[in-house]
C-alpha cells in the first residue's frame, strides 16, 4: 500500500506546478483544467481547491471563485491552515459586493490565526472595504509588527489609513512599501495567482490615493533602477534554478515531460520579461554599477535551460543550476 502513495503524490504535484506556470503566463483556463482533472480524482485535496478558488479570482470570475472556496473550507481543518481559503472566499464575497459575509470572514481569520501576519493583513484588507474602522487599523498594524520587512503589510496599512482618511499615515505606510520593493508602482500589472493579493492592493491603494490625491515621496531615481533590475534578476535567478532542479528530478523517469516542464519554464521566464519598457533603459546604468555578472549569469541560466528543452542531456542542467546559483549570489551581494 505505501508504494502506491508516492506515485499519487508525485501526479498531485505535477498537476498543481504545471496549473501554477500556466497561472503565471496568464493561461487561466489551461491552469483551471489541469486542477480541474486533480480535483476529479481528489475532490478533497485542499491546496488544488485553493489554487483553483485563486484562480478564478485572478480570472475574475468572483462567483465561481466563491463557489470552490465554500466547497473547500468544509474539507479544510479548522486551524490556521483554513486562512488561504478564507482569505479567497472573502475577495470573492467582496468583489460580488457581499459586505456583511465579507466582514464575518475577515473575523473568522483573526480569530484562526491571531499570530500569523499573512491572516492579520489580510482580514485587515477585508475589514476595511467591507466593514472598515478600528478593527481594520487594528489588524494592519499587528500585520506590520508581525512583518515589518515585507511590503505588503505596508502596503494594507497605507490601504486601511487612505479609507479612514488618516492620509498622513497612509503616505508613509506606501512610501515604505515603496522603499521595501520599488516595483510596487506596477504591481497592478501582474499575473497570475502567486501575486494576487499584492496586486488587488496595489490597483486599490493607487485608486483611492488619486482620488484623495495624495501625495507620494518616490525612491531616489537612480537606487530604484538598481534596486528594480536587482529584483528582477532575483527572480529570474530563483525561477532557473528551481525549475532545473524540479527537471532534473524528473529526467529518469520522464525525459519528455522533464523537457516539456523546461519549456514552461522558460516560458515563465519570458513573463518575468514581459515588459521591456519596465526594466531595459536602466539595465544597462545598472550593469555599469556592478550588475554585470549578474545579468550575464542569469542570461545564461534561462539559455542553458531552453538548451535542455532542445536537446536534453545532464549538462545543460548542471550549467543552468551553477549559473543560477550564481547569478542569485551575485545580485543579493551588491544590495
Amino acid at each position: 500500500m505505501p508504494s502506491d502513495a508516492a506515485p499519487d503524490q508525485s501526479a498531485a504535484d505535477g498537476y498543481l506546478q504545471r496549473a501554477h506556470l500556466l497561472a503565471e503566463l496568464g493561461r487561466y483556463d489551461e491552469g483551471i483544467g489541469e486542477l480541474t482533472a486533480l480535483i476529479a480524482t481528489e475532490p478533497a485535496h485542499v491546496p488544488a481547491l485553493t489554487m483553483l478558488a485563486r484562480m478564478h479570482l485572478a480570472a475574475d470570475r468572483p462567483a465561481e471563485a466563491l463557489a470552490v472556496a465554500e466547497t473547500a473550507v468544509e474539507k479544510a481543518t479548522a486551524g490556521p491552515e483554513a486562512v488561504p481559503l478564507l482569505v479567497a472566499r472573502g475577495f470573492a464575497l467582496l468583489d460580488l459586493e457581499r459586505w456583511k459575509p465579507a466582514a464575518a470572514t475577515a473575523d473568522e481569520i483573526l480569530a484562526r490565526a491571531p499570530g500569523d501576519a499573512y491572516a492579520q493583513r489580510s482580514a485587515a484588507a477585508l475589514l476595511s472595504a467591507s466593514r472598515n474602522g478600528q478593527a481594520a487599523l487594528d489588524a494592519a498594524w499587528r500585520g506590520v509588527e508581525l512583518s515589518s520587512d515585507e511590503p505588503e503589510a505596508h502596503l494594507v496599512l497605507g490601504l486601511v489609513a487612505v479609507r479612514l482618511q488618516l492620509f498622513d499615515l497612509a503616505e508613509r505606510a506606501y512610501r515604505e512599501a515603496l522603499r521595501l520593493d520599488p516595483e510596487l508602482g506596477e504591481a497592478g500589472q501582474d499575473v497570475g495567482v502567486a501575486r494576487l493579493e499584492r496586486r488587488r492592493y496595489a490597483e486599490t491603494l493607487e485608486h483611492l490615493t488619486a482620488m484623495a490625491d495624495l501625495p507620494v515621496a518616490r525612491p531616489d531615481p537612480a537606487r530604484t533602477v538598481d534596486d528594480g533590475i536587482r529584483r528582477l534578476l532575483l527572480s529570474v535567478a530563483g525561477l532557473s534554478l528551481v525549475a532545473s532542479v524540479l527537471v532534473g528530478a524528473l529526467a529518469p523517469a520522464s525525459p519528455g515531460a522533464s523537457r516539456l516542464f523546461a519549456v514552461l519554464a522558460v516560458g515563465g521566464v519570458a513573463v518575468l520579461l514581459r515588459r521591456p519598457a519596465t526594466w531595459r533603459p536602466g539595465l544597462r546604468e545598472a550593469m555599469a554599477r556592478g550588475l554585470v555578472v549578474p545579468v550575464y549569469a542569469a542570461a545564461a541560466a534561462v539559455v542553458l535551460l531552453l538548451a535542455y528543452a532542445l536537446v536534453g542531456g545532464p549538462w545543460p542542467l548542471v550549467g543552468a543550476i551553477t549559473a543560477s546559483v550564481v547569478a542569485g549570489f551575485t545580485a543579493f551581494a551588491r544590495r
